[in-house]
């Protein structure tokens, strides 16, 4: 990596302040390095664990939207290096308190908005059923069998594939647009005395997909909550801009807002997969920590619905069974 940016001479980089930006649940790394004028971006993502076609084509694609996205002004494809703008090192989580948690939202909406009002089909992959489903299948695989140690009856295992189910058909059956994926807080950056607030990053595994995903993504987060009254507020808010946006949000609020709560079902439940087995497989323990916020989320939008009370009471039942677990940080 060192070798290549000393070649990349228009930018007038200083190789010397190379030092380490980020990293996520993935394999890539990130690193910050200091120009002339301004500081850079560097992506590290081996080629063989990782592809950077599709954040170089995602970057363009949402660029052309008018949102904040990092500009790739270098690519090594061989090696797996990107050069990056930087868009700064304050993410939303690091910023929002109470105060300013309503503007943050709104622009984070309105960022939104735009990205979904520039989709259209046959240019992501599809966010299919059988994605949708594999996601589901790290609940049980993961955090059922290798986290919780829960022995799952033929019963309730046929109840959690019946609610699978249940929630699929409402997935699929939502309006679709680009699907960042996991716009939350910590992908979203604060750009302090900017018009392009926030940035947006890690968007390289968009989707075509279910409407309010990247919405409940957004305001139920898994490293931050608020209150169920200011939720419903925000939700309320991008629905009534939504539709004013021509997007094809549904006409009916309690219907769009059940379509809100199921499709963070299903995404509460994978991420449940998703940080067990960043855990067991990959040794990040960072993340047990915020497996209880998700457990509530996924546990009180269960107890809400006559159809998933039979997940309401799994769900429960884990929570009894729930592993004692020691954290070194």
């Amino acid at each position: 990596m060192m070798q290549w940016l000393e070649t990349l001479q228009e930018w007038h980089l200083v190789p010397d302040t190379v030092r380490a930006a980020s990293s996520d649940a993935s394999f890539r790394r990130y690193f910050r390095v200091d120009g002339e004028n301004r500081s850079f971006i560097v992506m590290d993502a081996p080629p063989e664990k990782e592809n950077i076609e599709p954040f170089v084509r995602i970057a363009a694609l949402f660029g052309q939207s008018g949102v904040s996205v990092p500009q790739v002004l270098a690519q090594n494809t061989r090696d797996g290096f990107l050069l990056l703008s930087d868009l700064g090192t304050t993410t939303y989580l690091d910023k929002l308190d109470d105060a300013n948690a309503a503007t943050l939202y709104r622009d984070a909406i309105d960022a939104l908005l735009r990205i979904q009002s520039a989709s259209r089909p046959h240019v992501l992959p599809e966010y299919d059923r059988a994605t949708l489903k594999r996601e589901l299948d790290l609940f049980p695989d993961w955090y059922i069998g290798k986290h919780v140690q829960f022995a799952m009856t033929p019963e309730k295992q046929a109840v959690l594939e019946k609610t699978f189910n249940i929630l699929l058909a409402n997935n699929l059956a939502q309006p679709q647009v680009f699907v960042h994926r996991d716009y939350h807080s910590r992908n979203l950056m604060h750009m302090s005395g900017e018009t392009g607030n926030p940035g947006i990053l890690d968007f390289q595994d968009a989707l075509y997909g279910p409407l309010t995903y990247d919405l409940v993504s957004l305001l139920r987060d898994a490293y931050i909550e608020w209150e169920e009254e200011r939720v419903l507020d925000w939700v309320i808010r991008y629905w009534e801009k939504a539709k004013k946006a021509g997007l094809p949000v549904n006409p009916d609020i309690d219907q769009f807002y059940k379509d809100f709560e199921w499709m963070g079902v299903q995404r509460h439940l994978k991420v449940l997969g998703i940080f067990a087995r960043l855990y067991h497989r990959d040794g990040k323990e960072a993340y047990l920590k915020d497996i209880p916020l998700v457990m509530k989320y996924a546990s009180k939008t269960a107890h809400r619905y006559n159809e998933l009370a039979p997940l309401a009471r799994l769900l429960d039942e884990l929570q009894d069974n729930k592993p004692d677990v020691t954290y070194s940080f």
